[in-house]
């Protein structure tokens, strides 16, 4: 699986957990309460993904840094392409996964 699609994979899951996390988890001791509701505004949705595409960013970084030094440019470099690609997509990528 190339890091572009490792990224898509976790920023879809990201983007999706929400919603899944608000209809069926319970909320644990401790846990502030602001993790169990799904934004509600365009602009709060499109601000959370852009944290989770930041976040996926940083995983893929991680991720290149355990490959071998001769893959390791190509990787942070395909990395660093997707994270502008999905930005530049943001708005697109909200409306995909919060369909009005």
């Amino acid at each position: 699986m190339t890091i572009h699609n490792t990224l898509l994979a976790t920023l879809l899951a990201c983007s999706l957990a929400p919603l899944a996390l608000a209809q069926t988890a319970t909320p644990q001791p401790g846990d502030p309460q602001r993790w169990y509701q799904e934004d509600s505004t365009a602009q709060a949705q499109l601000r959370t993904l852009r944290k989770e595409i930041a976040a996926a960013l940083a995983e893929a970084k991680k991720a290149c840094r355990l490959e071998p030094s001769a893959t390791r440019a190509t990787c942070l470099k395909e990395a660093q392409d997707t994270y502008r690609q999905d930005m530049a997509n943001a708005e697109k990528l909200r409306e995909s996964a919060h369909p009005q």
